[in-house]
């Protein structure tokens, strides 16, 4: 096969990709399947060859994304039912005060975020910040912006959300590095896009709560006696970030010989470690606050509703991955990339960034991009630390100039009753920077690690 022609589908099938979900509005997970099915083909590889790699792209990536994001959406369906989303919150204000309550505001979204989805984790807390607006008389944005820019930025870079998750699985990294390359750039990045940006931007843009919105607030307070102690929600949110963060460490520290390594690195496996962060909540943020079991259950049940999208999506990029690496298409993109002169980690953030900007959702950006370099990056022989740097690398990108092709964009308009150029130059700006200064720490690590 001539060596354009594997150019030429892959370049088609992203073509087609971003034609289909941006123009066509067709669902991510059938047009990836749809783009998968035609890349395969269009690289002549025989037609039994290209379901059987279909089923194999599916089921390695889902086998593992799948209980990840199961547990996950389990444990923050229980946060979200428990109140304690608003308990974090409101107990942070009232510990730091309200002249510092846009960096308590991010530090809640950071942690709020780990558990709970990006736009479930915004609309429970938005009546704090229209509390906090109606008592000061300050812009919308100055409460709004840093609450934002923590649950963006823990969306984006810290797992157990999905999108760095599935591209860790689709690239082969450690959960255990990306959590921690997470974490470096992510701080700088929400401090700078949050309470900073949101004083700044606040003083140019006033914004009121909006009229329509009045009718839906409810009382930040209502929680307090009902939920768990503030100790007791940090503590379970924090469970799986530490049990995960001992296993990569007892990987570098430990002789693998030893029965405790193996202990270690079993409960800090992501699967266990959230596991057992998700029995905490059943019991903690449930039982123990009067829900019976069978309430328990409901709850649980119905957490996995929205969680099933997105591991339908996820396990479709995990099939255009592995369709790309099967035919050859994948190597050869591999070859030209290794060939080009731009770094790997600065091709891995454009790329993220272009697909995030065409088509709007940063989880679809993420996988896109990582199913396009997984062939190069395991040309490359990176490991360890290296990968999770790409990881934060593609998570960067994907955060990039969110405009009015992403549902998240419309959110943030409603709830804060912005025109679409107040969001533009609020929220748009905000991912911007959050986008750019993380990945400026991934090219800062990188410097040590690659």
């Amino acid at each position: 096969m001539s060596t354009s022609i594997p150019i030429i589908v892959a370049l088609s099938g992203i073509f087609a990709l971003l034609y289909l979900v941006i123009r066509t509005k067709l669902h991510a997970f059938v047009a990836l399947l749809l783009v998968s099915l035609l890349v395969g083909i269009g690289a002549g590889m025989p037609l039994q060859n290209v379901l059987i790699s279909i089923q194999i792209g599916l089921g390695s990536t889902l086998g593992f994304v799948a209980v990840i994001v199961g547990l996950g959406a389990m444990f923050g369906q229980m946060l979200e039912v428990s109140g304690g989303a608003e308990k974090i919150a409101s107990s942070l204000i009232k510990r730091y005060g309200e002249k510092k309550a846009p960096l308590a505001l991010s530090l809640t979204g950071f942690l709020i975020a780990i558990p709970v989805f990006f736009d479930v984790g915004f609309i429970l807390l938005v009546p704090i910040i229209y509390g906090l607006a109606r008592r000061s008389g300050r812009s919308l944005l100055y409460y709004g912006i840093p609450l934002l820019a923590g649950l963006a930025v823990t969306h984006s870079f810290i797992p157990p959300t999905p999108g760095p998750v599935a591209v860790a699985e689709l690239i082969g990294a450690d959960i255990g590095w990306v959590i921690l390359f997470g974490t470096l750039a992510g701080i700088p990045a929400m401090i700078i896009a949050g309470p900073l940006f949101g004083k700044f931007i606040s003083n140019r843009i006033h914004i009121s709560i909006p009229e329509y919105m009045n009718s839906e607030e409810r009382d930040s307070e209502d929680h307090d006696q009902d939920s768990p102690s503030l100790k007791v929600l940090i503590g379970i949110i924090l469970v799986p970030l530490f049990l995960i963060l001992l296993n990569t460490l007892s990987s570098l520290l430990l002789p693998q010989d030893l029965a405790i390594y193996h202990l270690l690195t079993f409960i800090g496996h992501p699967i266990v470690a959230l596991l057992i962060a998700t029995l905490l909540s059943f019991y903690f943020l449930g039982v123990r606050l009067g829900y019976s079991r069978q309430e328990v259950q409901f709850i649980a049940n119905k957490a996995l509703e929205p969680a099933g999208i997105i591991i339908l999506v996820t396990g479709a990029g995990g099939v255009f991955k592995q369709v790309l690496m099967d035919s050859g298409v994948g190597n050869e993109l591999a070859g030209l990339m290794i060939a080009s002169s731009l770094p790997s980690l600065l091709l891995a953030f454009l790329i993220a960034a272009i697909v995030r900007i065409a088509q709007g959702s940063a989880t679809v950006a993420m996988i896109t991009t990582a199913s396009l370099l997984a062939p190069l990056i395991s040309d490359l022989g990176y490991t360890g630390p290296q990968l999770g740097l790409f990881v934060i690398a593609i998570a960067s990108g994907s955060t990039i100039l969110s405009h009015v092709n992403d549902s998240g964009f419309w959110l943030v308009n409603r709830y804060l009753g912005m025109d679409v150029k107040d969001t533009l130059r609020s929220w748009t700006i905000m991912e911007t920077l959050i986008a750019l200064v993380g990945f400026s720490v991934v090219l800062l690590l990188s410097l040590f690690m690659m």
